[in-house]
């Protein structure tokens, strides 16, 4: 399949870089008039997840999966699940363990290549509901798991899952890793640091054994935080282990429906390995799409509700 031509252009004049272009839509953009309905589903191992539906009575289902200490009431959620109404089409979305304002009962969170949390809300999707289609869409972690979900599956995905759609997408997670090494993403780096030290500082109270508090305070990088609590909590070796353990790139090559990923030139967390050209130009079903502008989750149309790749998503899942 030929690299899609990207039909994104032009940001508003006053987002003039990636950084302004990813900061100012998460910081200030905000969708009115989407009320969900949470639905609370155990897991396998004794856990639990918190489904957020929107529902129009429709046959059709979009499942969204969420970024990186993110949830259903983020922006670029509620955005597609506002599109995704006005068309008739039902839109669930699923917080990962730790988020949605409650925390999981387990000793582990959540993490890129959590796609068996992905799986238990496709299962029980198709056991509660008849939906003739079924589309799957993530954004940046998101857009990871439901990857690497698709992946694992291959052509054993169930039937109603007839496409799917990602952007702002760590397709190589030890690529993108390295950039919150980078000097200009320091802001980044601090603002996930801080939301995930003070989630395994929650973990603390409920297993206090297995957090060194003392530690986790000192801790000021990914590579530590990574190695002595994401990778130690989930059963990876360390930091290293982990980010190629779970990188979504191991499993695309055996995607088998129509998929799109919508990456920015310009998005300051995406690597160049993020980037899967020769895996688009070698496989039909995956159609790569690199605009130069966007920034990570940007994407904004000047003075419309909705981003260019809501619009985008639309246009290739309905289609």
């Amino acid at each position: 399949m030929p690299i899609l031509i990207p039909s994104y252009h032009k940001p508003p004049f006053y987002l003039f870089n990636g950084h302004l272009e990813t900061i100012i839509p998460s910081v200030y953009r905000k969708i009115e008039g989407v009320a969900y309905e949470r639905e609370k589903i155990e897991t396998p191992d004794g856990d639990f997840l918190n489904l957020d539906w929107s529902s129009m009575g429709g046959n059709q289902l979009l499942v969204i999966s969420h970024g990186l200490e993110g949830d259903s009431r983020r922006h670029y959620a509620m955005g597609l699940v506002k599109l995704f109404n006005q068309h008739g089409i039902d839109v669930l979305v699923w917080n990962n363990r730790t988020c949605g304002g409650e925390m999981n009962l387990r000793p582990i969170l959540y993490h890129h290549g959590a796609s068996y949390d992905l799986d238990t809300v496709i299962q029980h999707v198709l056991k509660t509901h008849a939906y003739d289609e079924i589309f799957l869409s993530g954004i940046s972690m998101g857009g990871a798991q439901t990857l690497k979900y698709l992946g694992e599956k291959g052509a054993d995905l169930p039937s109603q899952i007839t496409k799917a759609a990602v952007y702002s997408t760590p397709c190589n997670l030890p690529s993108s890793a390295e950039t919150l090494k980078w000097k200009s993403n320091t802001f980044y780096k601090n603002r996930f640091l801080g939301k995930l030290k003070m989630k395994i500082a929650l973990k603390a109270q409920q297993f206090p054994d297995l957090i060194d508090l003392e530690f986790l305070h000192k801790v000021d990088n990914f590579d530590d935080f990574d190695t002595y609590f994401t990778a130690r909590l989930h059963g990876f070796k360390d930091a290293r282990d982990f980010y190629q353990s779970v990188s979504a790139d191991n499993w695309m090559h055996r995607i088998a429906i129509p998929t799109l990923i919508i990456n920015a030139l310009n998005d300051p967390l995406l690597g160049k390995a993020c980037y899967p050209v020769k895996l688009a130009e070698s496989k039909s079903e995956i159609l790569l799409e690199m605009p130069k502008r966007g920034g990570h989750t940007g994407f904004t149309l000047q003075n419309q509700e909705f981003t260019w790749t809501e619009l985008r998503f639309l246009d290739f899942l309905n289609s």
